[in-house]
């Protein structure tokens, strides 16, 4: 075994690992409330804030 533990405390490791990753993942999924609804109508361009505005800019500069 890896850095000489024995199977039974290497298991106990890894299982407490994993359920503190998992818990830790449910707290902040629950603080910050991910909105998970799903819109009729896709937005226009431009509405999305996670569009790269600055980019659009730079290329119609650069076009022209």
């Amino acid at each position: 075994m890896p850095a000489g533990v024995s199977w039974p405390r290497y298991l106990r490791m890894l299982g407490a690992s994993i359920l503190s990753m998992f818990a830790g993942a449910q707290v902040v999924h629950q603080y910050y409330r991910p909105d998970l609804t799903i819109p009729e109508v896709p937005p226009k361009p431009g509405e999305l804030r996670t569009e790269l505005l600055g980019l659009k800019a730079k290329e119609s500069v650069s076009e022209t």
